[in-house]
């Protein structure tokens, strides 16, 4: 079995190509349907309604010296409707934050901005979420959550006196913060317990094509997260890539509008350039709900590397591999 080799930039190139193409025939005077509007969700109890590609702070946005091409990323992905970006201080060190600060500075009042605190402690998360602050040029999160919880450990120190709850319930009746989140890729069970501790009003949760086949999120928290009303955001979609196969799932579009299908408000991806930005925004504006057959032949595909493509859980192959 062989990583999939055809090229996401690639296939965008050729697609475009093709469709310059055929428009080159006796009807181009015609004028041409324009793309369809990013379609919108509610975001849990909020009050946000979000659209259904949001852009993540990681991939180029979190690299250094990439300040640029990361600028021109966030820009463009607003100009195409995005109303939603998360980040987290831990994102390059603070890269990422910094970078969409750039764009904030000017363009704060057009998006739902999220980052996040990897500090357990009340002081260590009013410190970072000073540092954010700052990075972002905001005075303001939309959005402030618990960042990567993975063991129920981690979930006592945040509870516990003097823990991360403390800072998140403070900084929101200070108004520095409108809502409280909390994330997690790593064990299902540990994320229920949490929801189940404290009303947060999102989750931000790994949802891929493979996820039934390792300790699924879809089969525990997500339910959990619906009956609450708990805004539930999809995350590890193409799974940093390890979801392409050639004899597995071969597009992006499968890969996407399998988790849009499950009832979700939105789905996160880091992007690598404008043009992949474009693509993803491109097949979000596409999105019609897949059948179930459809939803179990793609689950199916990924049987044989699902714990490569599930590598970011407790069960999977490891951040290593």
């Amino acid at each position: 079995m062989t990583p999939f080799n055809v090229n996401r930039r690639e296939f965008v190139q050729v697609s475009a190509a093709g469709a310059a193409a055929m428009m080159l025939g006796p009807h181009t005077a015609q004028a041409t349907p324009g793309p369809k509007a990013l379609a919108e969700r509610p975001l849990g109890k909020t009050g946000h309604q979000v659209r259904l590609f949001s852009l993540g702070g990681q991939a180029t946005i979190e690299q250094p010296d990439r300040l640029d091409d990361s600028v021109a990323i966030i820009n463009r992905a607003i100009d195409l409707g995005v109303n939603y970006i998360d980040t987290a201080a831990a994102y390059g060190r603070g890269i990422s934050q910094t970078y969409i600060g750039e764009v904030m500075a000017t363009r704060r009042n057009e998006v739902f901005l999220a980052t996040k605190t990897h500090n357990r402690t009340r002081d260590g998360s009013l410190t970072l979420l000073e540092d954010s602050l700052k990075r972002l040029q905001t005075d303001h999160l939309d959005l402030w959550q618990l960042h990567n919880i993975t063991r129920t450990e981690q979930l006592d120190q945040i509870f516990g006196p003097g823990g991360a709850i403390e800072a998140l319930t403070q900084a929101r009746d200070e108004k520095i913060v409108r809502f409280l989140g909390i994330t997690g890729h790593y064990d299902p069970a540990v994320l229920m317990d949490g929801l189940r501790r404290f009303p947060f009003d999102t989750i931000l949760m790994a949802l891929n094509a493979a996820d039934r086949h390792h300790t699924p999120f879809q089969d525990t928290v997500l339910p959990l997260a619906n009956e609450m009303g708990i805004g539930v955001i999809g995350m590890k979609i193409p799974a940093r890539g390890r979801m392409f196969r050639d004899d597995g799932v071969t597009s992006m579009r499968d890969a996407m509008h399998y988790v849009l299908t499950l009832p979700v408000s939105t789905i996160i991806i880091g992007c690598d350039d404008v043009v992949q930005l474009e693509e993803n925004v491109r097949l979000a504006q596409e999105f019609s709900p897949l059948p179930e057959a459809e939803m179990r032949r793609i689950e199916a595909l990924t049987a044989d590397y699902a714990a490569d493509a599930a590598f970011f859980k407790k069960t999977g192959a490891g951040f290593g591999r």
